[in-house]
């Protein structure tokens, strides 16, 4: 029976574009209690490039989705005494909530500039700084993984010792051998997603492995594994500005919204009390 309903429902979705939006089949193809499921509330919801086969599994889901949600609210009238005034307030609420954040969002869309300067980032930065605390280890370095049977790894130990000398060398080798490198030594990065594919990824204190080197080689079965770090920042100093540079012209862009917010607002307000559309009476 299920089944031939969802086959019906598809056929019927199908036909939809031959019907007058405001039919409905009045069909009910579930019930909970007083509560009903008709064809219709499902058909024009079912999107429009779904095959047949998941368009079933979409109704499917549908039905018993709201099967489960109906029981679960009718176990909880069952269950709790709810103050039917108090929930109505709590609807309206969030329905005003909806309405005012409507309202918000395109008075931003309209008004919002989310061109941030470098000169407004550093200045946010300097302002700020105590806010971008490093939670993580970061390091400048490069990294190189290569498979311990590549021939000649001598030439390109010797070269990455005379970094940044040998570079041309060091980039023909690892184009040609290494299962993976990183060579953005002017980038900071995570350290321990660096070390997160190393023999090095358990190190306890990286911390202190991060003061104590500064050029690395370590082996497995397979692989030989190259780091050299050139400059290095802990845990609890502060986020150098390249590092959370996107993240600081977020922050600015989030206060101008909030700014504007608070502009809407003053500015309703303002309009209302120019046109006496409201009154406040003293007791």
């Amino acid at each position: 029976m299920r089944k031939y309903l969802i086959i019906n429902i598809l056929f019927l979705a199908g036909c939809q574009y031959f019907q007058p939006k405001e039919v409905s089949t009045g069909k009910v193809i579930a019930r909970v209690g007083d509560k009903e499921l008709e064809e219709s509330s499902i058909i024009e919801l079912i999107p429009a490039n779904l095959s047949s086969a998941d368009s079933a599994v979409f109704v499917e889901k549908f039905v018993t989705d709201w099967v489960k949600k109906q029981l679960m609210i009718s176990r909880a009238e069952e269950a709790i005494d709810f103050n039917e005034a108090r929930i109505q307030k709590k609807v309206l609420d969030y329905q005003y909530a909806l309405m005012v954040h409507e309202l918000e969002q395109k008075y931003i869309d309209a008004n919002l500039s989310d061109n941030v300067s470098d000169r407004e980032i550093e200045d946010y930065y300097e302002e700020k700084s105590e806010n971008f605390v490093l939670r993580q280890n970061l390091a400048k370095c490069i990294y190189f993984k290569i498979p311990s049977k590549a021939p000649d790894v001598w030439r390109f130990r010797r070269s990455l010792r005379n970094y940044p000398q040998d570079t041309t060398q060091i980039w023909s080798y690892a184009n040609e051998h290494a299962v993976k490198a990183f060579i953005e030594d002017s980038v900071w990065v995570k350290f321990d997603e660096v070390l997160l594919e190393t023999p090095l990824k358990d190190i306890s204190d990286k911390t202190n492995f991060l003061k104590s080197n500064s050029s690395i080689e370590v082996s497995d079965e397979d692989y030989i594994y190259f780091l050299k770090i050139f400059e290095y920042k802990l845990i609890g100093e502060i986020a150098p500005l390249e590092f959370i540079k996107e993240s600081v012209a977020d922050i600015i862009i989030n206060k101008r919204k909030i700014a504007l917010k608070k502009e809407l607002e003053k500015k309703i307000y303002e309009e209302a009390e120019q046109t006496n559309a409201f009154e406040v009476f003293n007791n």
